[in-house]
């Protein structure tokens, strides 16, 4: 039960940032676009913008294949369009390893760039207490955090910093190839530990450290959600005035 608690955080949190970060990339894309009326201007200014994630992310990866000794191929900080249609910000592409290896590397910026944004969300914007009130359902107190906000020394700059690496710390899909065999693994060893008999040392000393973790992750991703939710209503906003002034919209 302990370790299923952390587990739950993590899932309550990372699904509705998923669906924050896509909905504000996009409202933030469409009102360039309607301004601009230039996909390569817009592609342009919302790499720029998130230019601060998209370097940690991307030296995440280069970093962890470097210390794991791994060869990066092609290492890019410049924007793309994908057959898909997704845009690309960046990538790092490796020689292919062995799949724990790949695993890590994929992780990388998710690790690295969670670890800073606990970091600037608790130390200097001091947003733990927010987080509190909205876990709590205490909105009156939530209000009364966010308000407070502004007052924060350097509060544009760590704002900045929180939200560029918070909505580009989650890992892509490439960089989720290798998790599947990973998660396989682990569970086949798993099991056979618990076939072995150590099932309760692991209850006793692994499960609690692991909880910790995955509690950790879930406060991470539940400032995230915060941010994101605070700046979805602004930009939502900004994104239906400009289509209502300029008759123009973009789905």
């Amino acid at each position: 039960m302990i370790l299923l608690r952390g587990l739950l955080w993590c899932i309550i949190t990372i699904v509705p940032l998923v669906f924050l970060q896509r909905l504000l990339h996009r409202e933030i894309q469409a009102s360039f676009l309607i301004l601009s009326r230039s996909p390569e201007f817009t592609i342009a200014l919302f790499s720029i913008i998130f230019l601060p994630g998209v370097v940690l992310h991307e030296f995440s990866h280069y970093l962890t294949a470097l210390l794991l000794g791994v060869q990066a191929a092609h290492f890019s900080l410049i924007p793309q369009m994908l057959p898909n249609g997704k845009l690309q910000l960046g990538y790092v592409e490796t020689v292919k390893s062995d799949f724990f290896r790949d695993s890590l590397i994929g992780a990388a910026p998710l690790i690295v760039g969670g670890s800073v944004v606990g970091l600037l969300a608790v130390t200097r914007l001091e947003l733990l207490p927010a987080w509190d009130a909205l876990r709590t359902g205490q909105l009156g107190q939530l209000w009364n955090q966010v308000a407070q906000l502004p007052l924060t020394p350097d509060f544009p700059l760590w704002l900045y910093l929180v939200f560029t690496i918070s909505s580009t710390m989650l890992p892509s899909q490439s960089d989720r190839h290798a998790w599947m065999p990973l998660g396989v693994t682990s569970l086949v060893v798993l099991g056979l530990a618990v076939l072995a008999g150590a099932g309760p040392w692991m209850l006793e000393h692994a499960a609690p450290l692991l909880d910790r973790l995955l509690s950790g992750a879930a406060v991470v991703f539940g400032l995230s959600v915060l941010l994101h939710g605070l700046l979805i209503i602004p930009t939502g906003l900004i994104h239906l005035t400009l289509s209502k002034i300029t008759g123009l919209d973009v789905q």
